[in-house]
């Protein structure tokens, strides 16, 4: 398991970037960027929830992730590249904005911020390479129980997952149906595995790799 704050700002560090960056609203449904764009600015998420997602022409969907306060995305336009994701707004989202023509600067004036984009990156392309192996290796069953051990963080002495999750959310993370996700979870809660707990899914010990 990778702790999620791995990837989040630092509060100080938060709103040292805030300080120096445009500000948008986002209401909840609205789409903040969309695959494909060509849009280049750097968006750091101040409060709400978001998801990111892919699509093919056929409007269906993968989501990849959710994201919180302290997260940002659109690092990737680094390269001059178009998005490689869309990102839609869960709730109503406040963001700090940072065009392209102002963030070398802008990452010269906080390295800080700077050294964390680097090291965000460097799990990401850990994080893909983990995808595409499972992707390749493993069963549904297995990619269900990676992505919950992965998502779990521990609470008082127990792994929970305070991100919120639909068993559709997991069918698109783990490329399956929603039907599917629902027999794994029926098998799983009957094997005592896994509970849901005031709106949050507890693990009550570790799914075995293989079912």
């Amino acid at each position: 398991m990778k702790p999620r704050s791995a990837e989040i700002l630092p509060a100080g560090l938060r709103e040292q970037v805030a300080a120096g960056a445009a500000l948008r609203s986002f209401p909840k449904g609205a789409i903040i960027v969309n695959e494909g764009d060509n849009t280049d600015s750097l968006y750091i998420l101040l409060s709400g929830r978001a998801r990111v997602f892919v699509a093919d022409a056929d409007g269906r969907e993968a989501q990849l992730n959710q994201i919180g306060p302290g997260e940002y995305f659109g690092e990737v336009t680094l390269d001059g590249g178009p998005r490689s994701a869309s990102v839609m707004a869960l709730e109503e989202c406040r963001c700090a904005v940072v065009k392209r023509a102002e963030l070398d600067a802008f990452l010269a004036r906080n390295p800080a911020f700077a050294l964390h984009v680097v090291q965000k990156l460097a799990s990401r392309v850990r994080a893909l390479t983990e995808n595409v192996r499972s992707l390749a290796l493993m069963d549904v069953y297995g990619r269900v129980a990676r992505l919950l051990l992965e998502l779990a963080e521990e609470r008082d002495g127990r792994l929970a997952i305070d991100e919120p999750l639909t068993q559709k959310d997991i069918a698109s993370r783990v490329g399956c149906s929603r039907e599917m996700i629902s027999r794994i979870f029926t098998d799983l809660a009957a094997g005592g595995y896994v509970v849901k707990e005031g709106g949050r899914l507890v693990i009550l010990k570790k799914p075995p790799p293989r079912w």
